[in-house]
């Protein structure tokens, strides 16, 4: 899968490619709170929030998810988007139509623009001083057990749903699924993805044997540069027929 990273003066992703940009993460906390699609927040939870509803998976499902990276520590997490914010509500900065605030590069989030350019005065849709320039909200257990932050920091994001190719969605029965830096039980841990998140599946290698919530295999799927899941925890969707890596 081609994949595209966003600077201020790039164009919209080819035909198949997949929009990345690096934007500002904050956690989102909130236990006990309802989000946008009427989960109720949970402790150390797994979505992500963007700042519109364009943006927003139904409850239980993860047509809208997105790959979030951390360069300082190598670490990646799947989630689906189940919240709407931080800051503003129709902002789909990933978007080639977007919404509100078409004067701004795609990729880049208003709240950010407002906080580094002085951009709307410096406000979000909603008159509020913007304070950070937070583009993405995770939730904690993705934040804290994934991603291993321990404060808000810039993070590489991947829109998946801009792109192509073959994927999967983690079935875990309410676990989040480990991903690891090789196709086994034991390797190095490089992240995770939440319940219900969709996952670019690259190609499939064997490795260790690995009974699931959806079946016992020995196939791992690759899912990025050097990071695997289990097979055993991902059922394919829209005909994905995933080649041998």
């Amino acid at each position: 899968m081609a994949l595209f990273v966003t600077t201020p003066s790039d164009a919209a992703p080819p035909a198949g490619g997949t929009l990345v940009s690096k934007v500002f993460a904050t956690r989102e906390g909130l236990v006990g709170w309802k989000t946008a699609n009427g989960h109720t927040v949970a402790k150390r939870d797994w979505f992500a929030a963007l700042p519109s509803w364009r943006g927003l998976s139904e409850r239980g499902e993860g047509d809208k998810s997105v790959r979030v990276c951390h360069e300082g520590n190598d670490r990646c997490v799947f989630l689906p988007v189940w919240d709407v914010g931080p800051w503003n509500t129709k902002d789909d900065y990933w978007a080639d139509d977007r919404h509100m605030w078409e004067e701004l590069p795609r990729g880049k989030p208003q709240a950010q623009a407002a906080y580094q350019d002085d951009h709307n005065d410096g406000e979000d849709e909603f008159g509020r001083q913007v304070r950070n320039p937070a583009g993405i909200d995770i939730a904690d257990g993705a934040f804290w057990d994934g991603l291993d932050l321990d404060d808000n920091d810039w993070v590489e994001v991947t829109y998946l749903w801009t792109g192509k190719g073959d994927r999967g969605v983690v079935d875990t029965d309410g676990e989040w699924l480990r991903v690891r830096s090789a196709p086994r039980v034991k390797s190095s841990l490089r992240g995770g993805a939440g319940e219900h998140a969709q996952l670019p599946i690259r190609c499939q290698v064997k490795g260790d044997k690995v009974k699931g919530t959806v079946r016992t295999t020995d196939l791992w799927n690759r899912v990025g540069d050097g990071i695997y899941v289990s097979h055993a925890y991902v059922r394919l969707i829209d005909g994905a027929k995933p080649r041998k890596c």
